[in-house]
Parts: C-alpha cells; structure tokens; sequence
C-alpha cells in the first residue's frame, strides 16, 4: 500500500490509534476481571495512553 498525501497519512495514524486503543481497552479489562485491579488504575493508565497519544500522534497529523 503506498500513501502519498497527508490526508491517507492521518486516516492510517488515526486507524491505527483507535486500533491501538480498542486492544489495550481490552487488556485492560481482562486485568480488571483476572486480578481485580481497582478503577482508578485503570483509568490512569487509559489517560495515559491517550496522553501519548496526543503528543506523538497530533503533530503527524498536522
């Protein structure tokens, strides 16, 4: 697959960030239900990575 213009590059980074989320999400709750981790963790770990997101995601975008 080759992508030459910006607008492919931003709709494969974004697939690949709501993809990334979806499996970590996922993850995340099998650890919630495997070993009882408590919410708040879980929620400090998603913004995190949603945090991560933004900064190395945001600047290809644009």
């Amino acid at each position: 697959m080759a992508i030459n213009s910006t607008f492919e590059i931003s709709y494969v980074t974004l697939a690949f960030a709501a993809l990334g989320a979806i499996v970590i999400g996922a993850l995340l709750t099998a650890m919630h239900v495997k070993h009882r981790y408590h919410p708040n963790l879980i929620g400090a770990l998603i913004g995190a990575l949603f945090c991560f997101l933004l900064l190395e995601a945001l600047p290809a975008i644009l």
